[in-house]
């Protein structure tokens, strides 16, 4: 196995090469794919597109999706299933739900999608994650799919950390899909997926600099230019802060360019986006239970050289055409680096760690689109798709003293090779009743050469577990008895495979997990501004496999789990100036049959699952110019682990206000407060003693706005 630098070994360059002649695909279409009601306006070809708003008035018909805030809907009428056609509580966010909020870290503006639960560690660049579905977001399990752009942007344990590389005011739309039947995915598609779609196309140039609490700065410009079938985006931004804790600081900025063209004579789209993303970041450490009540800014002693360092670099080509009037195809391929070297001491008595992964990721996916025209048949679709993702993986760790090293405890290069396809299909035999079948298979391959360390310095050679060929049936159907009432129902198979050395042999095989849900579900709009969604769900799992937070970096079969919950959501706009929305989940995750080690744990709750999410907010347009925002967010309580052996810690309730002003056609200006009543919340875990690490008190915010069209200014 070779060493690898930034994008250094020749298979990148071939990929880069397939790039460059042979362009990739993005489904520009899907990047805005979203609407603020529920309506689809099919385009006459892929390259010739039209946008619509739409008021929240519109009814919705035979789907299962929820929306919040001002997107739009694109469609092309032979481009690829999307979002809205797999029928699961799907959540669409709007850019107006998110551009204009304050956050470190862009997880965070996940807190405005229904159900979604997040884990603030509240660590520097270690800094959170969001999840659903019963899943924690502790990094031990990362059941959620990320995509930007379309593009895989989980790293190899499944974590988050290129979300970083998007800063709110470059995002068009986020869309969250919750449950096992989306069959275009595979690898860490256990409980859904989450994709976020950026800025592309159009002439506008958009600006925002906001100032406010702990020294934080924040800058961000985005535009976009487009003439004659030839579309360029940008996005540069900055944030700095010195943080609500001692030893806080943090500096994060990012660059992106997308180039799209498009003949106008032509039913075909090429792109590139490339995305650079550098970020250095102290971490306070975490304290003990007495100190984080009496001295929550605190951070101790021991954690004065903690911190961690990222960088990301992405590329990606685009391509999609219709081939005919009723054939549609997309590819898309992609590189993705990732670099990052974290120091961290959790404990006085423990040592400092310098924990360095080094990640090379590159694929493709290509989907082809038949939507024939069948007269005895409503609507007909038939989908498939090939996709793999080969890695390159380094991890390293060595054990110092204030960023000096002292002993090498790991040294593992790792390739892995995952690779899979799908079909399905949208069968609408009469006009009120919609079924969906797919079936999805993956597979995977890889070797692990463990290079020893300065104890044991021998070099061994592991091979990927013999996972063989991952069956995932899928089935959904939805039934539209009266137009804008619909029940809906699914059925999926979803898997996971260990990360990191969890998924080489070390002479304990470990299977893939096989994760089985279902849903059953109730969309209804009584009125036109009243929009409801009711879902009951359920996933169980075999051989669940959880990553060891130990020297090795394997992984452990914790037995048989079962998740469930209930999740219930309402948007109404009862008056043109007023907007509300709210929405509650109930979870629990149970291991039913642990392993063999482990007996005591059955019916124990799986670890840092808190029992209930909320979140919810209102919008009231005090004047034409003026707009007040009032939101809130809250989860329940949990045990820090598979044994339920301490208290249970975690619940709070965060209360945002927001008031935003426009000045004249092309500046605003807003002030928000978070957590304005000073609520004391944290992210605790079980060392033996609970170790706490409080997150931020109030704080407040001020921003100035622009908003123009550049080109237009200058032609």
């Amino acid at each position: 196995m070779k060493k690898f630098g930034v994008f250094s070994t020749s298979r990148v360059y071939l990929v880069l090469l397939t790039v460059i002649t042979s362009p990739s695909f993005i489904a520009f279409p899907a990047f805005s794919e979203t609407t603020k009601g529920e309506r689809d306006t099919p385009m006459p070809t892929a390259a010739l597109q039209d946008s619509v708003n739409e008021s929240p008035s519109s009814n919705t018909t035979d789907n299962s999706y929820f929306t919040l805030g001002e997107v739009v809907v694109t469609g092309s009428a032979t481009g690829p299933l999307k979002s809205q056609d797999v029928l699961t509580s799907v959540d669409i966010l709007g850019a107006d739900v998110v551009e204009k909020q304050n956050v470190d870290y862009t997880w965070q503006l996940f807190r405005q999608a229904p159900g979604v639960m997040t884990t603030n560690f509240n660590q520097g660049g270690i800094s959170g994650e969001f999840s659903f579905r019963g899943f924690n977001g502790e990094g031990e399990i990362n059941g959620i799919k990320l995509l930007i752009d379309g593009i895989p942007s989980n790293t190899n344990s499944g974590d988050m950390e290129y979300l970083d590389m998007i800063f709110p005011l470059d995002i068009q739309s986020i869309e969250i899909i919750r449950g096992t039947n989306d069959a275009r995915y595979g690898l860490h598609n256990i409980a859904g997926n989450a994709n976020v779609f950026t800025q592309t196309g159009g002439n506008y140039t958009k600006a925002r600099v906001s100032y406010g609490s702990f020294g934080t700065v924040d800058t961000q410009i985005s535009s976009g230019f487009e003439t004659g079938g030839f579309s360029q985006n940008y996005i540069a931004a900055y944030r700095e802060s010195d943080g609500y804790r001692d030893h806080s600081d943090l500096s994060r900025y990012t660059f992106a360019g997308k180039w799209l063209y498009s003949p106008p004579s032509a039913s075909y789209k090429v792109g590139l986006i490339a995305r650079l993303y550098e970020s250095e970041a102290d971490s306070p450490g975490y304290l003990t239970m007495d100190e984080s009540r009496s001295r929550p800014k605190k951070s101790p002693s021991f954690s004065n050289f903690d911190g961690t360092e990222r960088k990301i670099k992405t590329v990606s080509g685009h391509f999609d055409s219709d081939v005919t009037s009723d054939l549609f195809f997309s590819l898309k391929s992609y590189v993705n680096k990732f670099d990052q070297t974290r120091f961290v001491q959790f404990t006085g008595a423990g040592s400092q760690q310098e924990r360095i992964a080094n990640e090379l990721h590159y694929g493709a996916i290509a989907t082809l689109t038949y939507r024939p025209y069948l007269p005895w048949f409503d609507d007909f679709v038939l989908e498939g798709g090939l996709d793999f993702q080969q890695q390159e993986n380094e991890s390293i760790r060595y054990i110092g003293n204030q960023r000096r090293r002292q002993e090498l405890r790991r040294n593992q290069e790792f390739d892995f090779l995952i690779y899979g396809g799908f079909v399905q299909a949208v069968i609408k035999p009469v006009h009120w009743l919609k079924l969906v079948p797919a079936v999805r298979i993956d597979s995977a391959d890889g070797e692990l050469v463990n290079r020893g360390t300065d104890a044991s310095p021998n070099s061994t050679v592991l091979d990927l577990n013999d996972y063989d060929a991952i069956w995932q049936p899928k089935f959904s159907a939805v039934i539209t008895p009266i137009d804008g009432y619909s029940l809906y129902g699914n059925w999926g198979r979803t898997f996971q495979v260990g990360i990191g050395a969890g998924a080489y042999n070390s002479g304990r095989e470990l299977e893939p997990s096989i994760n089985d849900g279902w849903e059953m579900g109730v969309k209804l709009s009584p009125v036109k501004w009243v929009q409801g969604r009711l879902a009951y769900w359920e996933q169980t799992a075999t051989d669940e496999v959880r990553r060891l937070f130990t020297g090795s970096g394997d992984s452990e079969n914790i037995g048989e789990t079962k998740r469930r919950g209930f999740d219930a959501q309402l948007r109404a706009n009862p008056i043109n100036p007023l907007s509300i929305w709210g929405a509650f989940s109930w979870q629990e995750g149970i291991i039913t049959k642990p392993g063999p080690a482990e007996a005591d744990n059955k019916n124990n709750e799986i670890d840092h699952i808190p029992d209930y999410v909320v979140s919810g907010g209102i919008d009231y347009d005090i004047t034409p110019e003026l707009r007040g925002s009032f939101s809130i967010f809250a989860q329940g309580d949990y045990f820090l682990d598979k044994a339920n052996s301490t208290r249970q810690f975690g619940d709070y309730y965060l209360v945002n206000l927001g008031l935003f002003y426009q000045l004249n056609q092309y500046v605003g200006l807003d002030f928000q407060v978070t957590n304005l009543t000073d609520k004391y919340y944290e992210y605790v875990w079980n060392a033996g003693n609970t170790l706490h690490s409080p997150a931020d008190g109030r704080a407040f915010y001020g921003a100035l706005n622009v908003e123009f069209d550049l080109l237009d200014k200058i032609l």
